[in-house]
């Protein structure tokens, strides 16, 4: 396999970097697994590995294009997400201490939430058309490469999200005090937000 796709293993270290680091979704799935359980992370985990590795696809049969095409289009998707971003920071930071609970599921991201985060966010669409350019190759295989990258990125992403609920989730424990639940959704709430925006700013 590596002698035919000699680009694999870096792309493996590379999706491993890009799924492992703190970000945006990262820092959702902690904040979820904290407030609701480990479960209540999982859905947010496979909406955007899955959205993510569909990208992948995508953009590896030209569908990415249009963002190099159309650079409005770029800017518009970067500050819709960012407003995204920002609204759910806002819905963080203001829930109540009576809204943490494992039952409540309705202030929970769930998967469509995550996976349509991954769509409006140029920067994913500048990463598929990286990892596109640099680890598909060309010639032939090049489609069934992109399909390989795909599953790869997605297989690699769910472990390392999975890595970040676990850290939520054994954080919840910390959480008993009224105080101790509104000072972490206020640091995740920043957190979320700075990571929206220094993208923008940067």
């Amino acid at each position: 396999m590596l002698s035919s796709f000699p680009t694999l293993l870096p792309f493996l270290m590379f999706a491993f970097v890009a799924a492992i680091t703190p970000g945006p979704t990262n820092i959702l799935v902690l904040s979820n697994s904290a407030r609701y359980g480990l479960a209540a992370a999982l859905p947010i985990i496979l909406g955007a590995c899955a959205s993510a590795a569909t990208l992948v696809l995508l953009v590896g049969t030209g569908a990415g294009s249009s963002l190099m095409q159309w650079p409005w289009l770029q800017t518009f998707m970067q500050w819709a997400g960012v407003a995204w971003l920002s609204y759910l920071a806002w819905q963080i930071f203001r829930a109540p201490v009576e809204a943490i609970a494992v039952q409540d599921t309705e202030s929970r991201l769930g998967w469509i939430g995550a996976a349509s985060l991954q769509w409006i966010n140029p920067k994913a669409w500048m990463m598929a058309l990286a990892v596109v350019s640099v680890f598909a190759g060309a010639g032939e295989e090049r489609f069934a490469h992109v399909i390989c990258l795909s599953l790869a990125f997605f297989l690699i992403s769910l472990p390392c999200l999975g890595v970040w609920a676990l850290l939520g989730a054994g954080s919840g424990r910390w959480l008993r005090s009224p105080r101790a639940i509104q000072r972490f959704n206020g640091c995740m709430a920043l957190l979320l937000l700075c990571s929206a925006w220094l993208s923008v700013l940067a």
